[in-house]
């Protein structure tokens, strides 16, 4: 039998990337799909190819900042299926730049995403996931560990869904819900070539990140997948995250180091 044979999946953010390859990799081991996510065409299209005799799968256009859109998508699930057994909040952006060169708005921006749209979607799927003792994945990154310059804003929503994670799995533990901590490196998905906008953040040439360290997203959704069967807490996803995440944690001065040394070697530090 396959591993969520008849379950129900909500994914947010389920147009493209890791969203888009988590729901075929749920769908290719027998779960029904609620597929959320601003681009409707993207999933309309990817509800179609989802959907055979044995499994189901539907779009539902929305946006995780908008009050109302989640649990619009949680009622389609318990109208169309009777019930909802995970609750995979993935939708996120990044946003670029050295703090004097930001406002504050864009850090207001990249919480309502990936700290509130996160929030919204735990509240409107943990009273269905509390009757199936169901579980939740929480899409987090290496970022959550180890911040970077230039990339305050992000790790910042990072650091704090890390602490959410944490708690959270203590909080529901009683109700049988489980709370899988994702902390992914270098995917190769939008999230380095576009905002939430759709505006490009770099030159569509540029290597960031470098490919020979970067993991395809249905590799990456393999590995989350798995997480999420055996309930696990925290999967680390990319040997390049796992031992930057362990170096972090044992030699963290050798790791500031080595990024304040990579920082000058770029010219990266703010010129005066």
């Amino acid at each position: 039998m396959a591993k969520f044979e008849g379950q129900v999946v909500l994914i947010t953010g389920a147009s493209s990337g890791i969203g888009a390859a988590l729901a075929r990799a749920f769908a290719n081991e027998g779960a029904h799909t609620i597929l959320m996510a601003r681009r409707a065409e993207r999933i309309e299209e990817l509800a179609r190819e989802l959907t055979d005799g044995k499994r189901r799968s539907i779009a539902v256009t929305g946006d995780v900042t908008h009050d109302g859109d989640l649990e619009r998508a949680v009622d389609r699930a318990r109208t169309e299926f009777g019930r909802l057994d995970i609750a995979v909040a993935n939708a996120g952006f990044s946003v670029a730049g050295r703090l004097l060169d930001l406002t504050l708005d864009d850090y207001r921006r990249q919480f309502e995403t990936n700290v509130f749209g996160v929030l919204r979607t735990l509240f409107a799927a943990i009273p269905e996931l509390r009757k199936t003792k169901g579980r939740i994945v929480l899409l987090g990154s290496l970022a959550g560990a180890i911040s970077l310059p230039g990339g305050t804003a992000y790790s910042m929503s990072k650091f704090a869904l890390a602490g959410l994670a944490d708690g959270l799995s203590h909080e529901l533990a009683a109700d049988g819900v489980s709370v899988t901590h994702i902390m992914a490196g270098f995917v190769n998905t939008e999230i380095y070539q576009i905002d939430n906008q759709g505006v490009p953040k770099q030159d569509p040439n540029a290597r960031w990140p470098p490919t020979r360290i970067t993991l395809s997203p249905d590799r990456a959704a393999r590995q989350i997948l798995s997480a999420a069967y055996r309930r696990k807490r925290l999967q680390v996803v990319t040997g390049h995250a796992k031992a930057s995440i362990l170096s972090q944690r044992l030699f963290p001065g050798i790791v500031y180091f080595a990024i304040s040394r990579a920082v000058r070697k770029i010219g990266y530090a703010r010129q005066n």
